[in-house]
C-alpha cells in the first residue's frame, strides 16, 4: 500500500512540488542577502569554500548554461548527445564588478525565465526520459530535476553557513552550541587531511 501510495505520489506530483520549492529559491535568497551589511557578506561557507555573493553567481551559471540547456538536450536528443560539461566557476570572471543586488535581480529575472519554460516543455510523461551526463552516465529527467531542486537547498546552506562564520569568533564560547559554526570547523578539519 505504501509503495502504491509512493509510486502515485512520484507520478502525478513530482513536478509541482519540484517547482514549488525552485521558484522560492531567489525569493529565500533576496530576503536573505539584499541590504545585509558587508560585514555578512566577506566571509566563505569554509576554507577555500565561497561567499553568498559567489553563490549567487554560481546560480545564475547554473540558470544559464546548466538546467534548462540539459532538459533541452533530454527534450531533443535524449541519448545521442551528451551535455555539455558545466563550468562551476564561470561566475568568478563573468561577475567580477557586479553588485550583489544586480546579480540577485538577474537570478531571479533567470529562474522566473527557467521556471516558464520548464512548464512549456515538460509534463509528468517526460519525467523518465534520457540524457548523458559527462561523468555520470545515463540520467533521466527526473535526476535532473530533483538534483536542481537540492543543488538549491545546498546552495542556501552554503549561503547561511557563510554568513554564521562571518561571526565565528564573535559568538564567543557559545560556539560550542552552534551547530552550524562547528560543521564548519569539522569539514575544514576534514578538507586540511
Amino acid at each position: 500500500m505504501l509503495e502504491a501510495m509512493t509510486d502515485e505520489r512520484t507520478t502525478t506530483a513530482f513536478l509541482e512540488e519540484t517547482t514549488a520549492l525552485l521558484e522560492r529559491t531567489p525569493r529565500v535568497v533576496h530576503e536573505l542577502l539584499a541590504g545585509l551589511p558587508h560585514s555578512w557578506l566577506e566571509t566563505p561557507d569554509a576554507a577555500g569554500g565561497w561567499t553568498p555573493r559567489d553563490v549567487v553567481g554560481h546560480l545564475i551559471s547554473a540558470e544559464l548554461d546548466d538546467w534548462m540547456p540539459r532538459v533541452d538536450i533530454i527534450l531533443e536528443h535524449g541519448t545521442e548527445r551528451p551535455f555539455e560539461p558545466f563550468d562551476r566557476f564561470a561566475h568568478v570572471e563573468r561577475d567580477r564588478d557586479v553588485s550583489l543586488h544586480d546579480l540577485i535581480d538577474r537570478f531571479e529575472e533567470l529562474r522566473a525565465d527557467s521556471l516558464m519554460r520548464l512548464r512549456e516543455l515538460v509534463d509528468e510523461d517526460d519525467l523518465d526520459r534520457k540524457g548523458v551526463h559527462p561523468d555520470l552516465g545515463e540520467v533521466t529527467m527526473r535526476h535532473l530535476l530533483a538534483t536542481w531542486a537540492v543543488h538549491d537547498l545546498d546552495h542556501v546552506a552554503q549561503i547561511y553557513s557563510a554568513l554564521a562564520g562571518s561571526h565565528d569568533t564573535d559568538v564567543g564560547p557559545w560556539k560550542a552550541y552552534l551547530g552550524i559554526l562547528t560543521r564548519r570547523d569539522a569539514q575544514a578539519a576534514t578538507s586540511s587531511k
